[in-house]
């Protein structure tokens, strides 16, 4: 799997994710991310903030579609499918807490979902909605 290499002290590293580890790939199919690598990868140029891994819902869709975010229709000028309910997609942080405060937040891959988000959402509401819980649920806990 390709990750969008960060430079640090001269070294190259992956994202990290909400849990601490390795940022594990989101959707190749459709190809997701801010970079079209697959993961919910950030950086400067990432303005709305893409990083949490949404399994969307058809209420998910719905919902974006109503405050102006429509993800469903393919748009083939950016290589963008559209979605479905069941596919994996890096969501913006905003939108996804806005749909999270009026009810119909899309499921969350912890694993998928960058670090960076913490700085917008709490990671309790992303609990919330984990679809991919370990087998260990207190290595969740901070």
């Amino acid at each position: 799997m390709a990750y969008r290499e960060e430079r640090s002290g001269g070294g190259r590293r992956p994202g990290r994710n909400v849990l601490g580890g390795t940022l594990a790939p989101c959707s190749v199919e459709p190809v997701t991310g801010f970079y079209r690598d697959g993961c919910c990868n950030t950086g400067p140029e990432d303005a709305g903030s893409h990083t949490i891994c949404a399994v969307v819902t058809a209420e998910f869709l719905e919902h974006q579609r109503h405050i102006g975010n429509d993800l469903s229709t393919p748009m083939p000028q950016y290589t963008f499918p559209g979605l479905k309910p069941g596919d994996r997609w890096c969501v913006t942080a905003v939108n996804w807490a806005r749909a999270y405060n009026d009810g119909v937040a899309a499921p969350v891959v912890l694993a998928a979902t960058n670090e960076a988000v913490l700085q917008l959402v709490p990671l309790e509401a992303l609990r919330r909605h984990a679809v991919d819980v370990p087998a260990d649920p207190s290595s969740l806990e901070t």
